[in-house]
């Protein structure tokens, strides 16, 4: 009988440290940000970009390929032989 109360006493220890680590991660996450600094946070140099990495290796390819650099972002224009 000992030994069980011993048992439910470090489970509830253990549940309430977990909850406690919960707590605190979700609390970590939260942040108040003022209006004159979303300007700053919404700024395209502050975006994550998870293909980076990626991209660079296709535009290497491709000026390789074509000979010349640059004007990747650019749509549409010229003769429309496309």
């Amino acid at each position: 009988m000992i030994k069980n109360r011993v048992q439910l006493a470090g489970a509830a220890r253990a549940v309430l440290l977990a909850c406690g680590a919960l707590l605190a991660l979700a609390s970590a996450g939260c942040a108040t940000v003022r209006p004159e600094q979303r300007a700053i946070l919404a700024d395209p140099t502050m975006q994550f970009d998870a293909q980076s990495a990626d991209q660079a290796a296709l535009d290497h390819a491709l000026d390789n390929r074509e000979g010349s650099t640059g004007g990747g972002s650019v749509r549409g224009g010229g003769c429309g032989c496309n």
